[in-house]
C-alpha cells in the first residue's frame, strides 16, 4: 500500500486512522464522505495501529432527522460489508459490548447504544427466534475505575462463558481535528483499546484475545487542547485569506459571518504572510506548530481533553444512530 505516513502525529492524542494516514480513496454520498483503509503490517506499525480494515464515515449534522437516517442507513450498509468480510454467517450470534462510562457525558456512548440495540437472545433461551432475526446479546461492563477488573478480561470471561460467534465494540475516541468531533464514525476490524485516545491504555480487546471477530465501532467526542489551538491558528490563516481576497467585494460587507470553510473556493495566504500575522510561529509548518503548542501545554498539564458543551444532547443522537444502524445490519427483518 503506497500510503504517505505522517509521523510527527504521533505526539497527538486520536484513535482515527484517517488523521494518521494522509492519502486514501474516498467516495462521496450526498454531503457524507466514506474512506476504506486496509493498513497491512509494516504500515500499521508506522502509525502504532494493528493491521486490519477501517472504514470512516465523515458527516455533518446527526441532529437533523432526514441527515440522522441518511447516516443510520450508510453506516449500516457498512458495517453489513465489514460482518460480511469477516465471514459471519446470518445466524451466527452476536455480542455488542458497550464500552466507557455511562456517568461521563463524553464516554457515555457505549452504554447508550445498549440501550438502542435490539436484543434476542432471551427470547432464544425460551423457544425460537422469527426468521430474519439472529441472536444478540449486549452489556454495558462499566471502566475499570469503577470495577477494579480490566475490561478485556471481564468479557474473555463472558465470551467463554456465552459463546457468541462474534463481538461488536461501541466507544467513545478522541480526535486530532476539531472537526471530526462527533462527526465522525469509524469501524475496524482490527479490535480496540479502551482509553487509548486519552492516554489511558488499556489490554486491547480484539480476535487475538477474544478468540472470534471482533469488530470495534467509534465516535470522536473528545480533543485535546494541541489540536484546538493548532486547528484555531488555521482557521486564522483562513480568515485573513478570505479577507483579503474578498477586501473589494461588496456583497461581504452585507454578510457579516461567513462560513469560509464551506467554501468550494478555497483562499490561501502566502509564507510572508504568515510571518506577518504570527511572527516566528508563523514561519512553523502545520506539524511544526503543533509541536510546538504541544511542547508549551503538555509539561505543564494543561493539553486538556475537551469536549462540545452541547455534547449531552449531541451523544444521544449518536447513540440512536448507532443503535438504530446496528440493528439494520444485525437483523434481516430491521430493514
Amino acid at each position: 500500500m503506497n500510503h504517505e505516513v505522517d509521523l510527527k502525529n504521533n505526539i497527538l492524542r486520536t484513535d482515527l486512522a484517517v488523521e494518521l494516514i494522509k492519502t486514501h480513496p474516498t467516495k462521496q454520498i450526498d454531503d457524507i464522505k466514506i474512506t476504506n483503509i486496509t493498513l497491512n503490517k509494516d504500515d500499521a506499525e508506522k502509525i502504532n495501529k494493528k493491521e486490519g480494515n477501517y472504514t470512516t464515515i465523515e458527516f455533518e449534522d446527526v441532529t437533523d432527522h432526514t441527515n440522522a437516517e441518511k447516516l443510520q442507513n450508510i453506516f449500516a450498509e457498512e458495517l453489513q460489508k465489514l460482518i460480511k468480510a469477516e465471514n459471519i454467517k446470518d445466524d451466527d450470534m452476536c455480542l455488542v459490548i458497550g464500552l466507557g462510562n455511562e456517568k461521563s457525558t463524553p464516554d457515555s456512548l457505549g452504554p447508550l447504544v445498549i440501550s438502542n440495540t435490539l436484543v434476542t437472545n432471551y427470547i432464544y433461551l425460551y423457544g425460537s427466534l422469527e426468521e430474519g432475526f439472529r441472536r444478540v446479546c449486549a452489556i454495558s461492563p462499566g471502566v475499570m475505575g469503577e470495577t477494579g477488573i480490566e475490561t478485556s478480561d471481564l468479557l474473555k470471561s463472558i465470551v467463554n462463558t456465552i459463546n457468541p460467534n462474534f463481538v461488536i465494540t461501541v466507544d467513545a475516541l478522541a480526535a486530532s481535528s476539531v472537526e471530526r468531533v462527533n462527526k465522525t464514525i469509524q469501524m475496524t476490524n482490527s479490535g480496540i483499546n479502551p482509553g487509548s485516545g486519552v492516554g489511558n491504555k488499556r489490554k486491547e480487546i480484539s480476535k487475538e484475545i477474544l478468540g472470534i471477530p471482533t469488530i470495534a465501532i467509534g465516535v470522536p467526542t473528545v480533543v485535546d487542547a494541541t489540536s484546538i489551538v493548532s486547528d484555531t491558528i488555521k482557521y486564522l490563516y483562513d480568515h485573513f485569506a478570505y479577507q483579503t481576497a474578498n477586501i473589494n467585494n461588496p456583497a461581504t460587507k452585507l454578510t457579516a459571518n461567513v462560513n469560509y470553510l464551506k467554501l468550494t473556493q478555497k483562499f490561501k495566504i502566502n509564507k510572508e504572510e504568515k510571518e506577518k500575522i504570527l511572527g516566528m510561529v508563523g514561519t512553523l509548518s502545520d506539524e511544526e506548530t503543533k509541536q510546538l503548542i504541544y511542547e508549551i501545554l503538555n509539561p505543564i498539564g494543561y493539553n486538556l481533553m475537551v469536549t462540545p458543551k452541547e455534547e449531552d444532547f449531541v451523544v444521544e443522537k449518536l447513540a440512536e444512530v448507532i443503535g438504530k444502524g446496528l440493528n439494520k445490519a444485525l437483523h434481516k427483518q430491521s430493514n
